[in-house]
């Protein structure tokens, strides 16, 4: 049986099909999960252990909310569970409003929870995002300005020195030394440049 006849997924499309009400709320809260926002539109595919203002099935575009709706938007650990991440942030940045801030975590290639998830379908470098910026070769003409990146790892004595290492030499740490000292995830903080 092919996803597309199961009834949950046609439930879900007849939900995201309908239009959203008017929200007062300039917060998007995407893939909340059980991390309800009481200041933020809470939006996630339905579920019986899930609390959203919204649910939609991220998967499908456009999202149901109106162009330059947002002034920030979280994206925890949601990401990697998205079929398509240029798309994604292409959406991000059309319910966006100019100088949005986006805040993402997501694992890092090398955390062993970036595998052991059998629903991720993604696993992200440091420099990844870099191609909503424009810092390298790109794929869409939206843009992002790179406000902050981070390495984050597992709080030990050991980490704090390759931390130390890691933020010092981004890239020879995710060539070299990020299957010895694998790190947690990535933190990244985002301006929606329009």
């Amino acid at each position: 049986m092919a996803l597309q006849d199961t009834m949950a997924f046609q439930r879900v499309q007849a939900i995201s099909a309908a239009p959203v009400p008017s929200l007062s709320k300039t917060k998007l809260n995407l893939g909340c999960g059980r991390k309800y926002d009481e200041n933020a539109v809470n939006v996630d595919i339905p579920s019986s252990d899930v609390v959203a203002d919204v649910w939609h099935d991220l998967n499908l575009r456009p999202w149901p909310f109106e162009d330059d709706t947002f002034e920030s938007v979280v994206a925890e650990d949601v990401i990697e569970h998205l079929r398509d991440v240029i798309p994604t942030m292409e959406e991000i940045h059309r319910v966006c409003r100019s100088g949005a801030v986006v805040r993402i975590t997501l694992p890092h290639f090398s955390a062993a929870n970036a595998y052991t998830d059998p629903t991720h379908l993604h696993y992200f470098s440091l420099f990844s995002f870099d191609y909503v910026t424009g810092e390298r070769a790109f794929y869409t003409a939206k843009r992002f300005r790179m406000v902050r990146r981070e390495l984050i790892f597992k709080p030990t004595v050991l980490n704090k020195l390759v931390w130390r290492l890691a933020k010092r030499y981004p890239e020879e740490y995710e060539r070299r030394w990020a299957w010895m000292f694998p790190a947690w995830f990535l933190a990244l903080k985002l301006e929606v440049v329009k």
